[in-house]
């Protein structure tokens, strides 16, 4: 066991956030905490950090342990660079190596005595040094800078002209270098695109320490949890299992649980009912039956109403009118911005009933497509139609359909003067939002709640085409699964983008992929996808490089073909030198193993030139080798 919780409650303002709450994470456990907004999951982390106080309880963290903590936001505070940044902290390899040079050096001219405590020292740094992964600090730290979507481009930015995403992408880089033996993540992949919440699993999975987890992203935890760390009404407990099978789960416990409530209140019931008729009875034998029935109900535990699973948002979007057959027609449609080329020529429809995903990595213009068609943004060429009857209901993510200004009250009631105070009131409540919250200006509001508003003005639309932007961002996960309910049960047509692969996956039946520029089309849902991604890319939308030297390749002009055979040349230069380094590497490894071999031998000890000659020679060998791992790199 490296983190246990126990009997943990903590209150604010005198309401119960969190009660009683134990569990514990073993060595090397990877597991998750769920629940909806507002739970205490943060605040749990925070505890467990010691950035909050317990009211009662105590956190035990396995002696010599170290614990490594990502928060939901951050504002690093920094004149480095990213790739700076994430260089401090491998200081200790950097210091590491700058003793184990020094050291080198002093070999050359040490004597005998000195020379002895020089290598012991030298040997000791150096198996630290390999230990600490130290001739390969360069290349993990490249690597995890690409993982989390930083373009060799984005290296020398400096952190603090960041956006707070950014800045967030650069912490979870420094945490996973830093390499603790726990790890506390809250919402991980809020800021990263699919291609780095993929990496972001790999690297997690493979990760030699615990990890724990606080995200609403249901397909991520899928991939990597094997235990389920639920608060719900304060009280905490644990399941064993990935996110679908604690939902299994759940389900299972929630309908037994509810089972046997209404048993109980049924066999109340009939109690109830047996007592009245003993006293009516009004003879001394029936009112001392009566009597110790009353006795036996008073004894009874009485078990609470289980709550409800959707207690949460109320969402029914149904269109008013249907729509033509023909719902959307893009044509050659193109869109870049200074120094950004987007997408070029796209063309694509939707047909009524179609529940359709545009899917793509950060930046590659997927939420522009939905603000040019809800005449948000120009295109610079192509064209759009809207089918007969097509009534649009816009989600934005960004909210702009929000009036900042006006309270929750008075964006429904403006937008829908028909609307009594009563209805209005019904509404809002259905979303969560009761007693004097309809009052709050929506400027006040946390981006869950401007979600939760939006979702209301898109159900009272009445609309036969929603075009949804990240709809399930700030949403707790009972909320997402409320809101896939409702669109699964939707008569009319959707066309949304989303990062969120499990909702994808249980909503989408076509998914348009937006890379290299262009649209490749698949006719499933995010398994689907997953399943023909890189067979369809290759056709449909093969990378600019690959494409770019396929055509060289058809056109056999002279110019062409000795450009072609320059490149055969230089590369065939290039695979000659790697091996080459290679064998010299090869080489000078097995020499520097003979090197440590002689020196143990008892005769060469107590030679005092030949330890000084071999000493100076395995030095040049450890420089010489530096630079072959360089060039070898390069060449790689």
């Amino acid at each position: 066991m490296i983190l246990a919780c126990q009997n943990i409650e903590k209150s604010f303002g005198g309401v119960t956030l969190i009660q009683n709450a134990s569990f514990h994470i073993e060595d090397h456990e990877k597991a998750a905490m769920v629940g909806i907004n507002g739970a205490g999951k943060t605040t749990l982390l925070r505890i467990i950090m010691q950035e909050l106080p317990t009211d009662k309880g105590e956190v035990i963290l396995a002696k010599g342990k170290r614990i490594g903590y990502l928060a939901q936001h951050q504002d690093l505070d920094t004149d480095l660079t990213i790739y700076d940044s994430l260089l401090q902290v491998k200081q200790h390899i950097l210091d590491m190596e700058l003793q184990m040079r020094e050291i080198e050096k002093q070999m050359k001219y040490a004597k005998a005595d000195e020379l002895e405590r020089l290598m012991d020292t030298y040997s000791r740094l150096t198996h630290n040094f390999e230990l600490e992964n130290g001739y390969a600090y360069k290349s993990e730290l490249t690597g995890v800078l690409k993982g989390l979507g930083f373009a060799e481009s984005d290296f020398s930015k400096l952190v603090s002209t960041l956006s707070g995403g950014q800045k967030t992408r650069v912490a979870l880089g420094r945490l996973l270098l830093s390499k603790p033996d726990i790890v506390l993540l809250d919402e991980p992949t809020n800021h990263l695109d699919m291609d780095s919440i993929s990496w972001l699993e790999t690297y997690l999975l493979n990760y030699a320490g615990a990890v724990l987890i606080v995200s609403h992203d249901r397909y991520f935890l899928d991939k990597i949890v094997s235990k389920v760390i639920e608060i719900n009404n304060g009280k905490v407990s644990s399941f064993s299992g990935n996110y679908s099978a604690y939902s299994e789960k759940k389900a299972m416990l929630r309908k037994e649980a509810y089972q046997a409530y209404m048993n109980q209140q049924q066999e109340i019931k009939h109690q109830e009912e047996v007592i009245t008729k003993l006293k009516q009875f009004n003879r001394e034998k029936s009112i001392r039956r009566a009597e110790s029935r009353e006795k036996m109900l008073d004894k009874m535990e009485v078990l609470e109403k289980p709550s409800e699973l959707n207690a949460s948002m109320k969402i029914r979007l149904e269109p008013k009118i249907t729509s033509g057959n023909d719902v959307l027609d893009v044509k050659d449609l193109s869109k870049s911005f200074p120094n950004l080329p987007l997408f070029s020529d796209l063309s694509f429809s939707v047909k009524r009933g179609e529940r359709v995903a545009i899917i793509g990595n950060n930046g590659t213009g997927k939420t522009t497509i939905l603000k040019i068609l809800n005449g948000v943004i120009p295109a610079d060429s192509g064209t759009f139609t809207l089918g007969s009857k097509v009534h649009i209901g816009y989600y934005d993510q960004e909210h702009h359909v929000l009036h900042m200004e006006k309270t929750i009250f008075e964006e429904i009631s403006d937008d829908y003067p028909k609307l009594t105070n009563t209805e209005i009131r019904n509404l809002l409540a259905a979303f969560l939002f009761t007693g004097d919250d309809v009052f709050k200006q929506i400027s006040s509001l946390s981006g869950g709640e401007r979600g939760r508003v939006s979702l209301a003005k898109l159900m009272l639309s009445e609309a036969n085409f929603l075009i949804l932007d990240e709809p399930t961002n700030h949403l707790d996960i009972v909320s997402k699964e409320i809101l896939e309910e409702a669109l699964n049960n939707y008569t009319g047509t959707v066309l949304y983008v989303s990062h969120d692969r499990y909702f994808i996956n249980k909503t989408a039946t076509r998914i348009l992929d937006l890379t290299n520029h262009n649209l490749v089309n698949y006719i499933g849902n995010y398994d689907y996808y997953m399943e023909k991604r890189e067979e369809l890319t290759k056709i449909y939308a093969p990378d600019i490089q690959e494409e770019t030297i396929a055509v060289q390749t058809e056109s056999s002009n002279k110019s062409d073909w000795k450009q072609q055979k320059e490149e055969q040349a230089q590369k065939r230069k290039r695979e000659n030198d790697l091996k080459k380094t290679e064998a010299e590497i090869e080489k000078l490894e097995l020499r520097d193993s003979e090197i440590d071999e002689e020196m143990s031998k008892p005769e060469v000890a107590v030679d005092v030139a030949k330890c000084v000659a071999l000493s100076n020679e395995k030095a040049e060998i450890t420089l010489k080798l530096e630079e072959l791992y360089e060039k070898w790199e390069e060449l790689a």
